[in-house]
C-alpha cells in the first residue's frame, strides 16, 4: 500500500520566489510512498541517494536510479512513486535560474553536485552567506551534468496507455504483440505500427525499456537479482543479465556500482 511522501515541514513553499533554489530532503518509510499529480511554478530536480523514485509525466516514466536526478521543467505535471526506505531530495529551481533542458530528463549527478544538494537540504538558518554560495555553486554545475535516456515512452494514445499500464501493473505479462492486438481489436501489423509511431521503439524494445525502469528501481531498492528476473517474467537469471548486459554494457551488480561510485552511467536507448 502506498502512503502520502510528506515533506519534512508543513509550511514549505517551494515556489517563492525569494529563493533561486529550495533543497528537501525526503525519507521514505518502510513503504512505497506517493506524491500525486501535481505541478508547480519552478521546475524540479529529483535526486535519489538510496532507494530509487519513479516520476510519470503526461509523455512517459522516468527512472531515478541511486546518485541520478530527473528534471521536470516549470509548470509541467508530473507524479513521484518512491521505493520503501528510499533517501530522495527535492530540488526546486526558479525559471530561468539555470540554463536547462524545456523537458523532462534523466541527469547524472556528481559527487560535486551531490554534496550540494545535501548541505543545501541541511542548510542553517542564520547562516545565509553560505547558503546563497552553494546556491550559486549548485546553479552552475547543474546544466553541466550529462543527460541520460533512461525512460519509458508513454503516448496519449489510449490504447497504448492501456498497455502502458497494464504492464507497469504486471511486467511479467508475456503476452505477444498478436495476443495484444486481438485485445483491442487490431491487426497485428496495425498495433505494430501504431507502436512505433507513438513510441519511436518497437514492441519488444518498449517492453525492455520498461523492464529495464522496474530492474533497476527494484534492485536499487535491494531485491536480488533472481528475484527481479522472476518478477519480469524471465525464465532464468541469465537470461535476464544477459538483456541487462545487452542493453546497458554491464551486468546487473556493476551497472548499479558504477552509478553509485561515479555518480552516473550512460545508457543508450
Amino acid at each position: 500500500m502506498r502512503q502520502p511522501l510528506r515533506y519534512p515541514w508543513f509550511n514549505l513553499d517551494v515556489d517563492d520566489p525569494s529563493a533561486p533554489a529550495i533543497a528537501v530532503r525526503v525519507d521514505v518509510p518502510e513503504t512505497t510512498a506517493e506524491v500525486p499529480a501535481h505541478r508547480h511554478r519552478k521546475g524540479q530536480l529529483v535526486f535519489a541517494l538510496g532507494g530509487g523514485v519513479t516520476c510519470r509525466v503526461p509523455s512517459g516514466l522516468w527512472m531515478v536510479p541511486p546518485h541520478c536526478g530527473v528534471w521536470i521543467p516549470s509548470g509541467m505535471e508530473h507524479s513521484n512513486v518512491a521505493t520503501a526506505n528510499a533517501r530522495i531530495f527535492f530540488v526546486y529551481i526558479e525559471p530561468g535560474a539555470a540554463h536547462l533542458p524545456d523537458r523532462c530528463c534523466t541527469l547524472s549527478i556528481s559527487p560535486l553536485l551531490r554534496e550540494l544538494i545535501i548541505e543545501l537540504s541541511d542548510g542553517v538558518e542564520d547562516d545565509q552567506a553560505r547558503d546563497e554560495l552553494l546556491t550559486k555553486t549548485l546553479l552552475a554545475e547543474l546544466p553541466r551534468m550529462p543527460v541520460q535516456q533512461l525512460h519509458l515512452p508513454i503516448s496519449p494514445e489510449p490504447r497504448l496507455r492501456r498497455i502502458a499500464e497494464a504492464l507497469a501493473q504486471d511486467p511479467a505479462d508475456r503476452s505477444t504483440l498478436a495476443e495484444w492486438a486481438n485485445r483491442l481489436a487490431l491487426s497485428e501489423s496495425s498495433l505494430a505500427r501504431l507502436v512505433v509511431k507513438e513510441t519511436g521503439l518497437s514492441f519488444g524494445r518498449w517492453r525492455q525499456q520498461l523492464h529495464l525502469i522496474v530492474a533497476i528501481r527494484e534492485l536499487a531498492s535491494g531485491a536480488s537479482v533472481q528475484q527481479v528476473s522472476g518478477d519480469l517474467g524471465y525464465e532464468s537469471v541469465t537470461a535476464f543479465i544477459t538483456m541487462f548486459k545487452k542493453v546497458l554494457g554491464k551486468p546487473p551488480a556493476k551497472y548499479l556500482s558504477s552509478v553509485v561510485h561515479r555518480g552516473g552511467s550512460a545508457f543508450v536507448a
